[in-house]
């Protein structure tokens, strides 16, 4: 049920940018699987028309892209830092020209709308829209700002980079120190035997 109301906005934003149809159409038959851990497992093929259909079979899927929820609204307001945070399995070919593509295809809905309502207050309503739909990805995105602050400087529950990266280079540093001290024991041991 939920991937029927997940297709319609993307194949109608297909129907409206023909290229990406047209792109599509060399993957007719291959299988793409959108994980959003724990909110959403969608499996959706290309189909012969360029545009996507549900596939609820057992095979593994040709390609999977999974992202965090937090992406999402990044990756609705094409944010590029949000698409660095897609984790790719399988065809990275197919996987990296889907993403190509969602970064270029764009849901516009106002000439839909104004068949009914007419041109100016359908683009009113499309202006309100995207100005409502800035403030909620502007809101989202100061929110998780505060709570990453605060997971890593009040309650650390989120290693900060600059302490992981320094952890690592002690480590790596300690690690090379140990083989060299086994270096020596060996040559050590050698001289007495």
């Amino acid at each position: 049920m939920f991937s029927a109301y997940a297709i319609l906005p993307i194949n109608y934003a297909l129907r409206h940018e023909s290229w990406a149809s047209k792109w599509l159409l060399s993957y007719e038959g291959k299988s793409v699987r959108i994980r959003i851990p724990p909110l959403v497992d969608l499996k959706l093929v290309v189909l012969a028309n360029g545009e996507f259909g549900h596939s609820n079979d057992d095979q593994e899927a040709d390609a999977t892209l999974s992202f965090l929820p937090g992406t999402l609204p990044g990756l609705i307001a094409h944010d590029e830092s949000a698409y660095d945070a897609i984790h790719i399995a399988g065809n990275a070919l197919f996987a990296e020209d889907l993403i190509t593509i969602s970064k270029n295809l764009k849901l516009n809905i106002e000439p839909e709308l104004g068949k009914f309502i007419g041109d100016i207050p359908a683009h009113r309503i499309a202006e309100t829209g995207e100005s409502l739909f800035q403030w909620h990805i502007s809101l989202f995105k100061n929110i998780s700002d505060t709570f990453g602050e605060y997971w890593s400087e009040e309650q650390p529950m989120v290693v900060k980079p600059n302490d992981l990266r320094d952890f690592t280079q002690q480590t790596e540093g300690i690690r090379d120190d140990l083989e060299m001290l086994e270096i020596r024991i060996n040559r050590l041991s050698q001289k007495c035997s």
